[in-house]
């Protein structure tokens, strides 16, 4: 009987072991949780005659700081994008292979915008997508399923040459309300 016990106990941690996310151990690289709120920007598509409008609030709570980008987007005159964008130049990403966010917003749709060296034109970047829902949730987007947005640019991106992330909010006419309360790059 022991022996049976001790097997199923061995058989049910080794499954445990194997189902457990991939991720779990990873190492963050580099974590932004709004502490230092003026090393972002907020971006609106006005820079090309869009009308879309928006802000960024930075608001600290017990729970620690959190970004809250809000407004209308509007795809009139030619726009349709507000951001969020924190340079990271000056930040060693060689071995990050995820980004984690935790946000939460109105069930809305929102991107991620990674931007590397040598890109000079404004629509350029590379992107991912999720959805925010009612509640703070954690989402991790592994880097190389990011897709590439305008031309040259190379098919993949390579993590040892981003520069700028944007959380952005753009594409369609909609209420923009995304909370984040941290951005980080994970091994």
């Amino acid at each position: 009987m022991k022996k049976s016990s001790f097997l199923i106990i061995h058989i049910l941690l080794s499954l445990l072991f194997i189902c457990m996310p991939k991720n779990i151990y990873a190492e963050t690289i580099f974590k932004d949780n709004f502490q230092n709120p003026s090393q972002w920007k907020f971006i609106s598509d006005d820079v090309m005659g869009g009308l879309s409008t928006g802000s960024v609030v930075y608001e600290t709570s017990k729970g620690g700081s959190i970004a809250l980008l809000s407004g209308n987007v509007t795809i009139e005159n030619n726009g349709g994008f507000i951001q969020i964008r924190r340079d990271l130049s000056k930040i060693n990403l060689d071995k990050a292979k995820f980004i984690k966010v935790i946000v939460k917003g109105n069930n809305e749709k929102y991107f991620i915008h990674l931007r590397t060296n040598g890109m000079f034109l404004p629509w350029q970047y590379y992107k991912s997508e999720f959805i925010t829902s009612n509640g703070f949730s954690e989402i991790v987007l592994p880097i190389s399923e990011f897709e590439r947005s305008g031309y040259p640019l190379a098919k993949k991106i390579s993590p040892k040459n981003i520069v700028a992330i944007g959380l952005v909010a753009i594409g369609r006419n909609h209420q923009a309300e995304l909370y984040v309360k941290e951005v980080s790059f994970v091994e």
